[in-house]
């Protein structure tokens, strides 16, 4: 009895196994396939199924949403390289943000490409909203995703300001000592605000560590949340908008 090819050369038919389980639909010679394709693989099915060809253009644009969230990777991934370093303490945080520009091996590299990343995605998703703006394209049906547009902006500077007072030097808790001061003065929260956010009447260690987890953990989650229903409603209401 001969084998069969699975039998006969068990990795080829591993690996089309597990090709099979990516991608379910053969090359999308017609719509049919093509939508299939779509519908079945998640990087595909956030895109909308057709959009204007002048839509795409870099010009009308600009990829400046696609720049927002290239630099957020790009934040992500040496924000982790900077976590096996910096520990968030009064007594050593500031010698260890001195240690990675001196001594770390290529750590002012890395605290670069992270403070750089930083002040350019608050740049780019300002220019974004702009772009949005006066295009037009904030409007119906879209306007749902405006608002989560705008939460994504106060996401973005909350997370440049809590980065900010990290390398607790003066700067830092000059600008948080100043910055919770402002939050006192809201209505009726405003003290409550101040206290929760220092952990405390001092600026002292629980703001640090307060700020490090909202710097770490909060923010990029809630900010990466918002970012899947973005991406979800520009699949649903259409690419792009315009005047």
């Amino acid at each position: 009895m001969s084998a069969t090819p699975g039998e006969a050369n068990p990795v080829r038919a591993f690996v089309a196994q597990l090709w099979g389980s990516v991608f379910r639909h053969g090359l999308p010679t017609n719509d049919k396939v093509a939508a299939r394709t779509a519908l079945t693989n998640f990087f595909l099915h956030i895109h909308p199924v057709r959009v204007k060809k002048s839509a795409v253009r870099v010009s009308y644009t600009l990829c400046l949403g696609g720049l927002s969230f290239f630099l957020f990777i790009l934040l992500t991934i040496t924000g982790l390289f900077l976590m096996f370093y910096y520990i968030p303490s009064v007594d050593s945080a500031y010698q260890n943000v001195k240690d990675l520009q001196f001594v770390a091996v290529f750590g002012d590299i890395i605290r670069n490409m992270h403070r750089w990343a930083a002040h350019a995605m608050v740049i780019t998703v300002w220019l974004h909203m702009a772009r949005v703006f006066y295009q037009g394209a904030y409007k119906p049906p879209r306007e749902f995703n405006w608002v989560i547009g705008t939460f994504l902006l106060l996401i973005t500077l909350l997370l440049s300001f809590s980065g900010y007072l990290l390398p607790w030097d003066q700067l830092a808790i000059w600008a948080i000592t100043v910055g919770t001061n402002m939050a006192k003065y809201a209505p009726i929260v405003g003290p409550y605000t101040r206290y929760l956010l220092l952990g405390g009447d001092q600026v002292a260690q629980g703001a640090l560590i307060r700020f490090y987890v909202l710097h770490v953990i909060a923010l990029p989650l809630i900010g990466f949340l918002l970012m899947v229903v973005h991406f979800w409603r520009v699949r649903k209401d259409g690419f792009t908008g315009g005047l």
